[in-house]
């Protein structure tokens, strides 16, 4: 069982921290908040899973609690950001475990709670500051996702530098990383193929024009001994409309631990809003023998990677229609309402190279078994309903509630599921 009271009692110093005396940045910008998720999250498989589990369940819930100095005065101020989390199993016996909000023990069950705490030192000279320490990342080449009862952190250096008007530049490099379901932040992470074990990731950006109707980012990383892989973006933003494109490229590095890999992969969307409405048309295509990898659950920022499926498998096509609906114009502020289908086809994955980490060999059957084989397709369709709390006590409580349908045939190797997600979030006030 993990335990929680040593770290989380990090949380009730955090919640305290702000009463200090000191007539200075460091408090007076200071922000305490802690957030309340409840969340239960079912998946039906339609055919057998990976542990040959037919349906996983979990119920539970977590605090998440943050607080972010200001800087003390002078040319250099100096801050420190901290985080601290509890997570309370609800509901999941050992036949329903692994949905990913709860660990699993040795035994196959799910632990009855988790905590982690963290936190970061802070620079800020002009217009640039410098972080060091356990954090949340944001960029298309590494991302650190929020999807679970907690989020990912990452472990390591980030700048970020305004000094340049309508520049953004970001740089980063991480060593360490904490999983959605650990406590450890010492771990791992993995994508489909390559992973962090063999040190970790590093990359550089800018993102350009941002409040602008044209804008756009460029963005390089490396992956030890595995890849470098490349990012632009370029988007238009003008009266409703929305059009953006993605478009990433990726080549094996160092002692290419995933194999050999020469992957590009792109994306189109238009989206246009009238009144309370929203539709959006998109198209992807990944053009290589490997699947479009990544490490870091967020690290993707093509248009039709959605909730369940990333649509990236080798040589994949996709496309998508979208549709978004605010009932506030219909006498329910704080309401809306999204579904989305998207269909991906034309994947194989048999020309991968052989040895390498999607196509790796196989000692009981003699052979390469590619994890995706030819003519692979598959579907996804999504529909969310949230709702927001426009005032009262219960202001800023969200309620959501989605169901994802997910169809794949043999060759694209993915599950059939249909999973259920109930999210309640209520920001605790200080």
């Amino acid at each position: 069982m993990a335990t929680s009271t040593p770290r989380f009692a990090l949380l009730a110093l955090l919640c305290a921290a702000t009463d200090g005396a000191l007539a200075n940045d460091f408090f007076n910008d200071a922000k305490t908040e802690v957030l309340s998720r409840n969340f239960f999250l079912s998946n039906d498989y339609r055919s057998p899973s990976p542990a040959g589990k037919n349906y996983k369940q979990e119920w539970a819930q977590g605090f998440i609690g943050t607080f972010t100095s200001g800087y003390t005065p002078g040319d250099v101020g100096f801050g420190i950001d901290a985080h601290a989390f509890l997570g309370l199993k609800l509901d999941g016996g050992k036949g329903h475990s692994g949905t990913g909000l709860l660990p699993v023990d040795s035994n196959g069950r799910s632990e009855s709670n988790y905590s982690s705490a963290g936190g970061a030192f802070k620079l800020k000279a002009s217009r640039t500051t410098l972080a060091f320490g356990e954090l949340t990342v944001e960029t298309p080449v590494f991302d650190t996702s929020d999807k679970r009862l907690q989020p990912e952190y990452a472990t390591g250096l980030l700048l970020n530098s305004h000094e340049l008007d309508n520049v953004n530049l970001t740089a980063g490099h991480f060593t360490a990383f904490k999983n959605q379901d650990s406590s450890s932040g010492r771990g791992d992470f993995y994508g489909y193929g390559a992973n962090t074990e063999a040190g970790g990731i590093s990359f550089l950006g800018a993102d350009l024009f941002g409040d602008s109707p044209v804008g756009g980012s460029l963005y390089a990383s490396d992956l030890t001994d595995t890849w470098h892989q490349y990012y632009a973006n370029l988007h238009f933003k003008q009266s409703g409309l929305l059009l953006d494109a993605n478009l990433y490229h990726t080549r094996d590095s160092g002692r290419a631990l995933a194999g050999a890999i020469d992957n590009t992969a792109f994306s189109l969307s238009g989206k246009y809003s009238f009144g309370p409405h929203a539709v959006m048309l998109g198209w992807q295509r990944i053009n290589g023998d490997t699947p479009f990898d990544f490490v870091g659950g967020d690290s993707i920022y093509l248009a039709n990677s959605i909730k369940y499926a990333d649509f990236n498998g080798a040589g994949e096509r996709s496309w998508q229609a979208r549709y978004d609906l605010d009932l506030g114009a219909f006498g329910i502020p704080g309401l809306t309402f999204m579904t989305r289908y998207v269909s991906g086809s034309h994947i194989d994955g048999t020309h991968a190279p052989k040895g390498g980490a999607y196509n790796p060999f196989d000692a009981q059957t003699g052979d390469y078994q590619p994890q995706q084989g030819a003519g692979g397709k598959h579907w996804e369709r999504d529909i969310d309903l949230k709702y927001i709390v426009q005032s009262g006590a219960a202001k800023d409580l969200s309620v959501q509630l989605s169901h994802v349908s997910h169809r794949a045939n043999e060759a694209q190797a993915g599950d059939d599921i249909d999973r259920i997600y109930v999210v309640i979030q209520y920001p605790l006030g200080f």
